[in-house]
């Protein structure tokens, strides 16, 4: 279908450091190299700093801007709202965004607490009576090579799941002279390690094995709790100046839970892990084989097929780089391996066809209300010293 006779959807984006970068980018790179049944329009670009927010636009690409999100959700050529913010406003702009009759992505985790996550899933129900969708952005499901875990999981190939491990493991504020930043404020992300990064080994588990889980008991802990507070507030959304600033969020979790058909799983989500830049470590075990996976080798999923002769068994190595893999035949030929910001466009792909399908797109808020309610059981058990907290269903 040519382009000029594709409807448009008309985005309006709030936010533009680092997740509204890689937005950006995805919004502009999707229907450059996939068949999209609607033609996504930068339209405009929301920031409180009008320097900052136009400079932004001009090298992201969009084509006007806007000093209060408010705006965005006024104006007639805005169709989708994507919210790229700290954790703290999510639930406001989502859920004005969804009554002024706009599609809604959000960034993960998708609220700071239970109860807002309810508000927004509650917004979103009453929305989609209208056609109006919302969506929770757990990129990762997007790697080829985790949707293909997931496929062959629902295929069987693995049979019952028994174990699952799961780790996020990074590094960047194990100095303790690492400044303070919005994301070491409980008041604006809502927790640390937790959420930042716990949030996506917990969508991933249940996204691959196709369960959730039941309950937990965990073990979290804050290693630096005062850090220097950085010379400029500007970019650390209303923190600065000279002096010591208290850390309010965990720095590492540890967690052990279980899933609905009954498999083991532990978890650990650290920003304290030297040398570990971005490692994303899974290992599903199954009664009939296995899979892993490592975000840092993240072009190849292993996989033991326990049906194999003990003589010839082993791990082997899938390079998802086929044409037969997800969402790889729109890229480059076999063996040329796909990066980060894949995962937001293969997002924007699968959100658009979804809407234009009339289609609920996942992850669902409902999706990212199930995962706040996992991580609020690690931080109840955890706080309670409990041995197990069970998760709402």
């Amino acid at each position: 279908m040519s382009s000029a006779v594709r409807p448009a959807l008309r985005v309006g984006q709030i936010g533009y450091a680092f997740m509204g970068v890689a937005h950006s980018h995805a919004w502009r790179t999707a229907p450059r190299f996939f068949d999209l049944p609607l033609a996504p329009q930068l339209t405009v670009l929301a920031g409180r700093d009008a320097a900052a927010v136009t400079a932004a636009a001009d090298r992201l690409g969009w084509a006007g801007t806007e000093t209060d999100w408010r705006r965005v959700l006024e104006r007639d050529d805005v169709d989708l709202v994507d919210i790229c913010t700290p954790g703290d406003t999510h639930a406001e702009i989502a859920i004005a965004a969804l009554e002024a009759g706009k599609h809604v992505l959000c960034e993960k985790p998708l609220a700071n607490s239970v109860a807002e996550a309810e508000a927004m899933v509650a917004a979103a129900e009453r929305a989609a009576g209208a056609g109006v969708r919302a969506m929770v952005g757990f990129t990762y499901r997007r790697v080829p090579a985790i949707a293909l875990a997931r496929q062959l999981v629902a295929e069987g190939r693995i049979g019952q799941v028994r174990h699952v491990r799961a780790l996020y493991l990074q590094d960047w504020i194990a100095d303790p002279a690492a400044p303070m930043s919005w994301r070491l404020d409980r008041d604006k992300a809502g927790s640390g390690a937790l959420g930042d990064i716990g949030a996506h080994i917990v969508d991933l588990t249940q996204f691959i094995t196709g369960e959730t889980l039941t309950g937990v008991s965990a073990l979290v802990e804050t290693f630096v709790k005062k850090r220097p507070l950085p010379a400029s507030s500007g970019k650390l959304g209303g923190v600065g100046g000279e002096g010591m600033g208290e850390v309010t969020v965990d720095d590492a979790a540890v967690f052990l839970g279980r899933f609905t058909g009954g498999a083991l799983a532990t978890f650990e989500a650290t920003r304290f892990a030297l040398g570990r830049k971005n490692a994303i470590r899974i290992e599903v075990n199954g009664s009939a084989g296995s899979l892993a996976f490592d975000f840092e080798d993240m072009n190849v999923l292993q996989f033991f097929d326990g049906a194999e002769p003990a003589a010839t068994a082993g791990f082997r190595r899938i390079v998802v780089t086929e044409p037969e893999h997800p969402y790889v035949a729109a890229w480059w030929p076999a063996g040329h391996g796909l990066g980060y910001e894949h995962g937001f466009t293969h997002q924007v792909v699968d959100l658009v066809n979804a809407l234009a399908a009339g289609e609920q797109p996942t992850p669902s808020f409902a999706d990212g209300l199930q995962v706040q309610r996992v991580l609020a059981a690690v931080e109840r058990s955890a706080a309670d010293r409990s041995s197990w907290t069970e998760i709402p269903a």
